[in-house]
């Protein structure tokens, strides 16, 4: 066996993370590769298997169609989220064969079972693969990538079903609900989301949806929430109905993570837009029907090496407030497109040269300049909106994640807007006032420490002097488990740890704590206390002005809670 040496000698980052390794109980850690960055990285693929095309090397190690099967299986569940489904390379490097042909076997096999300090999992000596399927996947790895089938506009519409047409629905609202402070919540491994009252706490429809849904938007309206899971599945679901339900559904791809609506003026709700990480594009749909009408595909040059890479993934989308445009984020390349959906038939697409692996992020206080995380640049990227040009990059911490970040008005500084970090402890304070303090704009101009890394969102809100960190995805149980809150007028005194878990009364289960959110008012701010399918889940309400526990809300539906987006808030860009 070769030795440990080589092992990181090798350079080469295979494998991500298998979704529910309880990396606290893991056996080996990496040196020099933080577990929560690990964690993060571990998101399965939802491609089956069967649907990848099988392409045999000649010059490659003999592998069965039973093996080949098996291995499509374990890379599409742990590999590809870091390192493409072509192998191309995307957050990981590439592993095509001209590159581990002239590795062999035996080679990669030890990367396989050790892992690396660039942070791949020790897959064998962790027992989470065993020897058999080692050796099984450092043969399959010198093939050529089984590459999953297109999605156009064909399979797109054959996919597509308006199950409410818009003539037959409500035209004014014909229910009770106060929809301003409604709450989408994702169930995530129940494929569904609960719709909960604001006001009395109380689930009042829960929803089937795609698997594992990612993120909730609202149409300019307010009437219409749109959600989509990470199987590219889109539900239309009509507020206004007396029991609200799904009335359009459509599929955009294998796997996606964005659906956003036009908000500019004249344009509201005419126009829906989702993302999808396979395949490479982004698809604009009828606003009222989910119709797909106009595909744009993504694979293109990186902004940096200025090479071509055929998958790269579109992450966040925006609607702009100034432009009739989508503010489009496409990772691998680090590109951010600004479509133009006045015309459809002659769209109009800029294209603005960034930094890569660009993720999450959201606008700042004015809503003119929209801040994306490139997360493994550890950079934030400013667009002007209304120029439609790169205003500044900003390096920040390690693996900026800010869902949509957090705006407030800093004492000293002024506007500032917040990121916390994957990969480290800080939260990064960029100052947004071009005008009225120039100084300060497009600067980290205050690093503040926190609880520690492997944050997801950051959150306050304009009436509040509070600033929220959650740490979800960090090893140390009492850490995922808490929240960190500063006070806004006096950064410099650190933070406060509130316990939500242990708020929450719940029984064994991981309980990580993750997405702040408030209720329309700015008086509260809810948590997801986030637990196994098989484990109690709950919401944490908290009282913003006291931070003392408020309201617990559970319920057998609660499962596996995550993202919650309040209706308002979510309509308005409040944040």
């Amino acid at each position: 066996m070769q030795s440990r040496k080589l092992v990181m000698a090798l350079g080469v980052s295979l494998l991500a993370a298998l979704p529910g390794l309880s990396w606290a109980q893991s056996k080996t850690v990496h040196p020099g590769t933080p577990e929560e960055e690990l964690r993060y990285k571990g998101a399965a693929v939802p491609i089956k298997p069967e649907e990848a095309k099988e392409t045999l090397s000649p010059k490659a190690p003999p592998v069965s169609p039973e093996e080949f099967a098996r291995a499509k299986q374990i890379y599409f569940e742990r590999c590809a989220g870091c390192h493409g489904v072509l192998r191309k390379g995307a957050t990981g490097k590439p592993l095509t064969p001209d590159i581990t042909l002239p590795k062999g076997t035996e080679y990669l096999k030890v990367f396989i079972a050790y892992g690396t300090p660039a942070g791949m999992p020790n897959w064998q000596t962790s027992g989470e693969l065993s020897e058999k399927d080692v050796d099984l996947m450092a043969r399959f790895l010198q093939h050529e990538p089984p590459q999953p089938p297109e999605f156009g506009l064909k399979e797109m519409k054959a996919a597509w079903k308006v199950h409410v047409a818009p003539e037959k629905r409500p035209t004014k609202k014909m229910n009770n609900l106060k929809l301003e402070n409604l709450f989408s919540v994702t169930l995530r491994d129940a494929g569904q989301i609960a719709l909960v009252d604001g006001d009395s706490k109380k689930i009042v429809s829960v929803i089937d949806t795609g698997y594992a849904v990612h993120i909730s938007r609202m149409s300019a309206s307010g009437r219409y929430l749109f959600v989509i899971g990470r199987d590219a599945r889109i539900d239309m679901i009509d507020l206004w109905m007396e029991k609200p339900a799904v009335v359009s559904t459509i599929k955009v791809g294998l796997e996606a993570r964005s659906v956003e609506t036009s908000k500019y003026k004249g344009y509201e709700d005419k126009y829906a837009v989702a993302g999808t990480y396979w395949p490479p594009q982004f698809v604009i749909m009828k606003g009222d029907t989910l119709e797909p009408l106009k595909i744009v595909a993504t694979r293109g040059m990186t902004v940096d090496t200025q090479e071509y890479h055929p998958e790269p993934r579109v992450a966040a989308i925006v609607a702009s407030h100034h432009k009739p445009e989508f503010v489009v984020n496409v990772k691998e390349t680090g590109k951010v497109m600004m479509a133009d959906y006045s015309d459809l038939n002659n769209l109009k697409v800029t294209e603005i040269a960034t930094a890569r692996f660009l993720h999450d992020g959201g606008w700042e206080s004015s809503q003119r300049y929209v801040m994306m995380a490139a997360n493994q640049s550890d950079k934030i990227v400013v667009v002007d909106t209304v120029k439609s040009k790169l205003e500044a990059i900003v390096n920040v911490g390690k693996i900026p994640h800010p869902g949509r970040g957090a705006n407030f008005k800093h004492p000293k500084f002024g506007p500032v807007w917040a990121t916390s970090h994957l990969g480290d402890e800080t939260i990064s304070l960029i100052g947004t006032d071009p005008k009225g303090h120039k100084a300060n704009a497009w600067k980290v101009v205050q690093t503040l420490k926190g609880q520690g890394g492997g944050s997801l969102f950051i959150k306050t809100h304009p009436k509040s002097k509070n600033l929220w960190v959650d740490t979800t995805l960090n090893p140390d149980a009492k850490v995922s488990q808490s929240i960190a809150v500063y006070d806004i007028n006096a950064l410099d005194k650190g933070f406060q740890v509130l316990p939500i878990a242990e708020w929450a009364g719940l029984g064994e289960g991981a309980k990580r704590v993750v997405q702040p959110e408030y209720n329309k008012a700015g008086d509260e701010v809810w948590f997801s206390v986030w637990s196994a399918k098989n484990q109690q889940s709950a919401i944490v309400v908290v009282d913003d002005k006291t931070r003392k526990l408020k309201a617990v809300i559970k319920d057998p539906k609660l499962i596996t809670p995550t993202g919650k987006f309040n209706v308002y808030n979510t309509q308005k860009d409040v944040y």
